[in-house]
């Protein structure tokens, strides 16, 4: 009877879905139909909520241009909510939903900076940005949890969605530790001992075959023998654990082998969260051999949160990479996607240039002629400073070599600089070639360094200086205001001014654009400023004097630089405000130890 029960257990066990974390069915009163939420046809204009079973909730999504596309949170709240959920036939809305992931979204983002009243019938009543314009990632798509239909009515017409996963996980672990009616083993088999020494180390566990057939590879008749390395021995048992109760506890020790194993399983979702942690351990190397050893590590279990992690610390650090141990080791595939990269941080495109030539001239009968093309058509030209650009053919040690590719480039550099911006749109691929996108570029003028690890909260010299001899100060819009009005807060102010073109084409030498960076560490700084502000620390960027320029958009940037060693975050400037992640509050890209920051602020005009 007692093995009866067992497999019984057993049995119920198998009806809930345990591919995920949560476990969900359905109660149905009978003779009641399941609500469901048919979807109109896609038409133009068309709006969805996707990404969660409940059809109430989800990620919003629109219909333009024959392709489904979301809409960035930017500025969301409940009156936008509302128009969405009465456009979608729901009694109204009960929240706004910012940075949950309803799954990846891989549409264009065809919304932003939706400014609703509320009354509106549709969204596309609602003022914003023309289809397409957004300085937004997916990672801020919005989403709404609207009322559920008939609320007021009737309790019966939808799903009852009971997510019992806890105590679930709970029993799963509690009948792996008993053993009890267990028919499947898994041997962990490890070489140990010495070279010549044909011992070995098992670790086998009994576990129930009903519930890990859902991974292929156990199946087998009544056991497997799985080989992994010695230091992995201590972690099996754990892994084993998460197959039946989807949690586990994961150490920096523990990362690498446990992520082996999901890799061994095909654990995509577990492969993923592990690959977060290794941010932990990115900038603890500072030849960059963990680095690139992750990073080929990354691309053999296709891994691709992993890779993108290596990839963004390397393209962030990019010039001190050049300066390490592992820079001439670095393989043309690694370097060529580097240079295919926005967010590569350099001083400037010149600096791209000779850096990628003097790899070419290092590695000589290395590399191929077709290789040093391709890293050299990687270099975008038309970025590159005028003043440069003009001398390159004296300047540069492989123009001989590779004239044709030298002057094809030097050509669209220069268009770039002398033709008005709707001459160059007219060609078709203006907007699609990368070629004409700036990166981050921190020489001067685009970039002002704000040193906040000498302030201690202290006012700088320069800055008492300043108030001592009576200059002017002025406020965040850049309105001159009288030195005897100035808050007594303000010399705790880390603040910086500075000039650019208004874009870096050689048509706007002369006009330029006047700056003000600061950094507020509380509250009532950014009082004094006539702003509020999210959280601390927080930066703020804005012009003077600024004339619009209707092909001209900035997205100004933020590097966040940990102890003076390297960029631990890059904060992308939005309505002029950037904000730091720090230890305890939101999660920072790249961990800083002692939270000892400097602030780079970067101006990056584009043509649009």
């Amino acid at each position: 009877m007692a093995q009866r029960r067992n497999f019984l257990s057993l049995w119920l066990l198998l009806l809930f879905d345990v591919s995920g974390s949560a476990v969900k069915f359905s109660i149905f009163s009978p003779g009641i139909a399941e609500f469901t939420a048919k979807p109109p046809e896609a038409q133009e204009g068309a709006m969805r909520l996707s990404g969660s079973e409940r059809p109430w909730e989800g990620r919003v999504e629109v219909y333009h241009n024959d392709r489904w596309g979301t809409v960035c949170d930017d500025g969301w709240d409940m009156a936008e909510a509302q128009v969405v959920c009465r456009q979608l036939n729901f009694p109204g809305a009960k929240s706004v939903v910012v940075g949950k992931n309803y799954r990846q979204a891989s549409g264009p983002i065809w919304l932003d900076d939706v400014k609703c009243d509320g009354t509106e019938m549709s969204l596309f009543a609602c003022r914003t940005e023309n289809w397409g314009v957004t300085d937004c990632t997916h990672k801020e798509d919005v989403g709404v949890i609207c009322e559920p239909p008939n609320t007021n009515v009737t309790v019966w017409n939808f799903t009852h969605n009971l997510d019992h996963s806890i105590s679930l996980s709970d029993d799963l672990g509690a009948l792996l530790d008993s053993g009890r009616g267990c028919d499947f083993l898994i041997v962990f088999e490890s070489a140990a001992g010495n070279k010549g020494d044909n011992d070995t180390l098992e670790t086998t566990i009994c576990t129930h075959k009903a519930i890990l057939s859902q991974f292929r590879v156990f199946n087998m008749p009544a056991g497997i023998t799985i080989n992994v390395s010695l230091a992995c021995q201590p972690y099996v048992t754990s892994f084993v654990r998460y197959l039946y109760t989807r949690k586990m506890d994961v150490t920096v020790s523990s990362a690498q082998c446990l992520h082996q194993l999901a890799s061994e399983f095909k654990l995509k979702r577990l492969m993923g969260d592990i690959g977060r942690l290794f941010t932990q351990i990115l900038p603890d190397d500072s030849s960059f051999q963990t680095q690139l050893s992750l990073l080929q590590y990354a691309t053999q279990t296709e891994d691709i949160i992993l890779w993108e992690n290596c990839m963004q610390y390397l393209a962030w650090n990019f010039q001190k990479l050049t300066q390490s141990p592992a820079w001439l080791n670095l393989s043309w595939e690694v370097l060529g996607a580097l240079l295919s990269r926005s967010d590569l941080v350099v001083p400037d495109e010149y600096f791209v240039l000779k850096t990628v030539e003097s790899l070419i001239q290092e590695k000589g009968n290395r590399s191929t002629s077709e290789a040093q093309v391709k890293l050299l058509n990687s270099v975008r030209f038309p970025m590159i400073p005028a003043e440069e650009l003009y001398e390159l053919e004296v300047n540069s040690s492989l123009y001989d070599i590779h004239k044709n590719v030298y002057q094809e480039m030097m050509l669209k550099a220069l268009q770039f600089n002398v033709l008005l911006f709707n001459k160059l749109a007219a060609h078709p691929k203006f907007s699609q070639d990368d070629h004409y996108q700036p990166r981050i570029y921190t020489a001067e003028p685009w970039g002002v360094v704000i040193n906040a690890t000498n302030s201690a909260g202290k006012p700088r010299e320069s800055d008492q200086n300043s108030h001592r001899t009576g200059s002017p100060y002025f406020d965040m819009y850049g309105n001159l205001m009288d030195r005897y009005h100035k808050p007594a807060q303000y010399e705790e102010t880390l603040s910086e001014r500075f000039s650019t073109r208004r874009h870096g084409s050689m048509l706007f030498k002369d006009d330029t654009v006047d700056w003000v960076a600061k950094v507020f560490k509380t509250q009532s700084e950014c009082s004094d400023q006539l702003t509020t502000c999210e959280s601390f620390p927080a930066a703020m960027l804005v012009h003077q004097g600024f004339t619009h320029r209707e092909n001209i958009i900035y997205r100004n940037q933020l590097l966040v630089i940990c102890q003076d060693k390297y960029v631990c975050q890059v904060q992308e400037f939005k309505n002029s405000m950037a904000y730091i992640a720090v230890n305890g509050t939101k999660v920072p890209t790249y961990p800083c130890p002692s939270e000892k920051y400097i602030y780079h602020f970067v101006v990056r005009p584009e043509y649009i």
